[in-house]
């Protein structure tokens, strides 16, 4: 990788203040496959940095916004929200970054100056927290990206889907030069977002049990949280058995299959631990498992969190008295990590070999073969499919 920063540095020293033309992954239509185009990428304006992207990877959440399931459809867009980058250019008056430096772009942001950013108990920044819906640049309501004049959409103010792009200072964390991109940059969403709900919201102390319900990237990722905070059982709950196996990589000790028993899976879950967990993360979005979730911890001090994200009409319901015999339910967004200050301690945990990443990368492809790493999340192959951007 060394080899590729040294050229894309040669590359950046004569592009600052210029309208860039490189090649972007455009979503025309929802659903239908990206089309890799000629795009052109204007100069970051104020407190905005232009990035160049070296290397990202396909979310969840850019499939479900890309198949515009119960939304508004913005397109054309480029989707992308999970990368490793380097820094092109600034804009005014942007003072914490400079050309050169190596950043995670983050789909919500960090002003630093609003009361959320300014609390220690939150990340849920007033100016940059997610707009899925918003599609342009918040300094003047325009696209920094366009096709022979025609305006591209931006997506959750990262669109990393391209060589270039532009984002909020707010939305790009400075990391670890020596952290290599190719790892590090599932950091951006899922994995910190699975990896945060057990270390900062639940905080399972050693020797304790923990019930991960959904095993996908975001809830293995909750799973190695509770392997890092020394969990002695850690129960994977998940309807596909298939998954349970690669499970155990992440430290997952048993498994559940609901559909295995005949009695709510609370109950399965409490009888195998005298009376429930000591703490449970769901990370599926079914309203179903959340309740479950929060009704097979432990009374008087189990700690359950929501980490999935329901329909909007969903209504979450249990017995008052599941609340009144101190179990404790909370909820949590990127799990709590304000972006630019606390990610980059996250990378540093990766660097100490105390966090492993490789496990969660299933796939790589080059960015031609973009669409490639969309089969594979669809067929529910890949974690996580690296897309090399110099490829």
């Amino acid at each position: 990788m060394a080899s590729t920063v040294g050229q894309v540095m040669r590359r950046m020293a004569s592009t600052a203040g210029q309208v860039i033309r490189c090649k972007a992954a455009v979503a025309w239509e929802a659903g239908k496959p990206l089309v890799i185009e000629e795009v052109e990428v204007a100069p970051p304006q104020a407190m905005e940095v232009r990035l160049r992207i070296l290397f990202t990877s396909l979310c969840h959440t850019d499939v479900y916004f890309w198949e515009a399931k119960g939304q508004t459809p913005l397109f054309p867009r480029i989707f992308g929200h999970e990368a490793g980058a380097i820094v092109e250019s600034v804009g005014e008056g942007v003072t914490d970054l400079k050309p050169g430096d190596h950043v995670l772009p983050v789909f919500t942001g960090e002003c630093k100056e609003c009361r959320q950013c300014k609390s220690e108990e939150s990340n849920m920044c007033d100016l940059l927290r997610i707009n899925t819906d918003r599609g342009v640049m918040l300094n003047d309501g325009k696209s920094r990206f366009s096709i022979r004049g025609q305006p591209i959409y931006h997506f959750v103010g990262t669109s990393t889907f391209s060589e270039y792009t532009v984002v909020h200072v707010g939305c790009a964390a400075k990391i670890n030069p020596a952290a290599p991109l190719d790892k590090v940059c599932v950091l951006s969403c899922g994995i910190s977002t699975g990896l945060g709900a057990t270390l900062n919201v639940a905080k399972p102390k050693k020797g304790s049990s923990v019930a991960i319900f959904g095993l996908g990237a975001v809830g293995l990722a909750a799973a190695e949280g509770a392997r890092i905070s020394g969990a002695s059982r850690i129960i994977g709950v998940d309807l596909n058995s298939n998954r349970f196996e690669e499970a155990k990589k992440f430290g997952v000790t048993e498994f559940v299959n609901p559909k295995d028993h005949d009695k709510p899976v609370h109950e399965v879950i409490a009888e195998m631990t005298n009376g429930g967990v000591d703490r449970s993360v769901e990370c599926t979005g079914s309203i179903s498992a959340m309740v479950s979730a929060f009704e097979c911890v432990h009374d008087g001090w189990g700690v359950a969190v929501l980490v999935g994200v329901p329909n909007k009409d969903d209504a979450f319901k249990t017995h008052p008295m599941n609340i009144l015999n101190e179990r404790t339910l909370k909820g949590t967004f990127f799990g709590n990590y304000k972006p630019r200050s606390d990610l980059p301690s996250v990378v540093e945990k990766y660097m100490n070999k105390e966090l492993e990443l490789e496990k969660f990368i299933t796939h790589e492809v080059p960015f031609s073969e973009i669409n490639k790493a969309f089969e594979y999340m669809l067929s529910g192959a890949s974690l996580r499919c690296i897309i090399r951007m110099d490829a």
